[in-house]
C-alpha cells in the first residue's frame, strides 16, 4: 500500500513538473508560433498551401511522441521549410515545449 501511494505521488509530481512551464509557454507560442500553427496547434491551411507543406497537428500522436529534445531542436534549428524561432532563451524554448504538450488531441 505504501509503495503504491509513493508511486502515485511520484508520477503526479513528475507530471506536474513536466507541464510546469506551460503557462509561461502560451504567450510565447502566441507570439512566435500561432501565426502558422494556429491557436490550437492544428496548423493554418493557408500557410500550408503557401509553402506547399503539410503541417501536422501539434497535438497529434505523431508530434506528441517526439521527445522534448526533438521538439526543442525543431524550435531552435527549424525543420524543412520552417525556420528556427529566433530570440528565445533556453528556458523559453522549454516553456513552449511544455505548452505544446498541453495540445494533445
Amino acid at each position: 500500500m505504501r509503495t503504491t501511494l509513493l508511486a502515485i505521488i511520484s508520477v503526479a509530481a513528475f507530471l506536474g513538473l513536466a507541464y510546469a512551464g506551460a503557462p509561461e509557454g502560451k504567450p510565447i507560442y502566441v507570439a512566435k508560433c500561432q501565426g502558422c500553427h494556429a491557436p490550437n496547434g492544428e496548423g493554418k491551411p493557408a500557410i500550408a498551401k503557401m509553402f506547399n507543406v503539410t503541417l501536422p497537428a501539434l497535438g497529434s500522436k505523431e508530434i506528441q511522441a517526439k521527445s522534448d529534445a526533438d521538439l526543442k531542436k525543431v524550435i531552435t534549428e527549424g525543420h524543412g521549410k520552417m525556420k528556427p524561432v529566433a530570440g528565445l532563451e533556453e528556458r523559453q524554448v522549454a516553456d513552449v515545449v511544455a505548452f505544446v504538450r498541453t495540445l494533445k488531441e
